[in-house]
C-alpha cells in the first residue's frame, strides 16, 4: 500500500448491495467517487458482490469508503470481513457498527450515558404473536402513551416506519414494520423539530457540523419524503437559536462518543418545544446523495466535500487494516 501523500492513495468506494436501499447506495457511491476524484484521489467504485474479496486480496486498496446502506453497510459484517483482509476503511469498526445498527441496543447505551432518548419497547414478531397482539398493543399504548413511533429495530431510510396517533392504527403499523424486520421498535413520539447532526473527526476529536432541519410536507420523514423531490424542505443550518444549537451539537457528539464511533456519523434528533434534544438513532453510514443530510451539513459548514473525504481516507489508510 502507498504511504505517501494523501493524493497518492488508491481508494475503493463500495456501493450497491442487496438491501432495500440499493438505489440510494449507488447514488451515494457515485457522489463519493466524484468528490474524491475532484480532490485528486484515485478512486473506483465496486459493488459488494462475489468479485469483491478476490479483487481486494489480489490488489488491496489503500482505504475503502463504505457507501452501502442497510444491513450490508451498517451491521458490521462487511467491516469484519475487511478487517480479516487487513484492508482499512473509513468509519467505525465492526463491533460499534453492530451496536449502532441495532436501535434498541444503541438506545440502551445512550440512556445509560444519560443522553435523552424517547422511552421505548422492542418487540420481536414471535413474542408479539405468542403473547397475543391485542393485549400487547393495549399495554404498549397504555404504558408509552399516544402518539407512538413504530419502526424496524434494524434498518434505515424510514422504511417500515409510521407515526401512530390512534390506537386502532397500531396493528397495521406493526404489520408494516414487520415487513422489513423481525423486531419492531415502538417508542414514545416526541413532537418538535426534526434535525440531523453530522459528526466528523478530522484528527482533532469529534466535531459537530451545523444541524440540518428537516421539514417533510406530510409531517413524517419516511422513505418517500427523503428521496422524492418536493416532499421535504431542508434548512442548513437549522433554524435554532444559538443556545439550543449548541446543546444539539453537544448531544450529538455525546451520542457519537458513547457508542464508540469514529471518523463520521449522523445523529438524528428531535428538538422539543422546550429546546431539549432527544436522540432517535445514530447512522454509521450516512447517505451521500445530493439531498442527503451529511453533504448538506458539509456545505453549510463551508467545507469542501472532496477534501473532507480525502482527509478521512488518509486517516483510515494511516490507521491501517
Amino acid at each position: 500500500m502507498n504511504s505517501g501523500l494523501t493524493t497518492d492513495l488508491r481508494v475503493l468506494v463500495l456501493a450497491g448491495g442487496l438491501s432495500y436501499e440499493r438505489d440510494v447506495s449507488l447514488k451515494s457511491g457515485r457522489r463519493v467517487l466524484d468528490a474524491l476524484r475532484s480532490a485528486g484521489i484515485e478512486a473506483e467504485q465496486r459493488d459488494a458482490d462475489v468479485s469483491l474479496l478476490p479483487a481486494v486480496q489480489a490488489d488491496p486498496p489503500d482505504a475503502v469508503v463504505i457507501a452501502l446502506h442497510g444491513a450490508t453497510g451498517e451491521d458490521g459484517s462487511l467491516r469484519g470481513v475487511l478487517d480479516l483482509c487487513d484492508v482499512p476503511y473509513v468509519g467505525c469498526d465492526a463491533r460499534t457498527a453492530r451496536l449502532a445498527w441495532d436501535k434498541p441496543s444503541a438506545k440502551a447505551v445512550l440512556r445509560e450515558a444519560g443522553i435523552p432518548t424517547p422511552d421505548w419497547v422492542a418487540l420481536p414478531h414471535d413474542r408479539f404473536s405468542e403473547l397475543g397482539a391485542v393485549a400487547v398493543l393495549d399495554r404498549i399504548a397504555e404504558r408509552l402513551g399516544l402518539p407512538l413511533m413504530v419502526k424496524p429495530a434494524q434498518g434505515g431510510s424510514g422504511l417500515g416506519a409510521a407515526v401512530v396517533r390512534d390506537a386502532t392504527a397500531l396493528p397495521a403499523a406493526m404489520v408494516g414494520c414487520f415487513a422489513y424486520d423481525s423486531t419492531a421498535l415502538v417508542e414514545r413520539y416526541v413532537a418538535g423539530m426534526d434535525v440531523a447532526v453530522s459528526v466528523i473527526d478530522l484528527g482533532e476529536g469529534p466535531q459537530a457540523l451545523p444541524a440540518v432541519e428537516i421539514v417533510p410536507r406530510n409531517g413524517v420523514y419516511d422513505y418517500a419524503a427523503r428521496y422524492t423531490a418536493g416532499l421535504t424542505t431542508w434548512h442548513a443550518p437549522a433554524r435554532l437559536d444559538d443556545t439550543v444549537a449548541a446543546k444539539v451539537a453537544e448531544t450529538a457528539i455525546a451520542a457519537h462518543t458513547a457508542l464508540g464511533l469514529r471518523d463520521l456519523s449522523r445523529v438524528d434528533l428531535i428538538v422539543d418545544p422546550q429546546g431539549q434534544p432527544h436522540v432517535l438513532e445514530v447512522n454509521v453510514s450516512p447517505g451521500m446523495t445530493e439531498t442527503s443530510l451529511l453533504p448538506l451539513a458539509v456545505q453549510a459548514a463551508g467545507l469542501d466535500f472532496g477534501k473532507l473525504l480525502a482527509t478521512l481516507v488518509g486517516r483510515a489508510a494511516h490507521r491501517g487494516g
